[in-house]
């Protein structure tokens, strides 16, 4: 499954360029964002097939973000995958718990991470 748009939604740019080249390796198309509200915007005007969205975000955070986006029509049946360095239990949970379709932790493992990815995307192919 290649030529996907995914959004990216990651403010830290070794991450997101980590990301970037793993997606394009595997011939995604993709789009960025620093911030969960141009994220937003851009889920909305792209309808991107999947997007991988950061939990520490300065502004919005991914928690935030993921109810904008699932209170919306236009963008309420994207996947999100949420993508987060914090190791924290209670973080954990509030993601698992928010109703995320997937959790990856940083550093990111690319295998597990391509497996995610592909995973969500099969999944969303056959329920289209």
């Amino acid at each position: 499954m290649a030529n996907e748009l995914i959004l990216i939604v990651e403010d830290n740019e070794k991450n997101r360029k980590l990301v970037r080249d793993i997606l394009l390796f595997k011939k995604y198309e993709l789009l960025e964002s620093e911030t969960a509200e141009e994220g937003i915007r851009l889920a909305r005007e792209k309808k991107p097939a999947l997007i991988l969205m950061d939990f520490h975000l300065p502004g919005m955070n991914g928690i935030e973000a993921f109810k904008v986006l699932r209170a919306d029509p236009q963008t309420s049946s994207i996947p999100i995958i949420a993508v987060t360095a914090s190791a924290m239990t209670e973080d954990r949970k509030r993601i698992i718990d928010a109703g995320f379709d997937g959790l990856q932790t940083k550093p990111i493992n690319i295998k597990e991470f391509l497996e995610a990815v592909a995973a969500v995307l099969s999944k969303r192919a056959g329920a289209a």
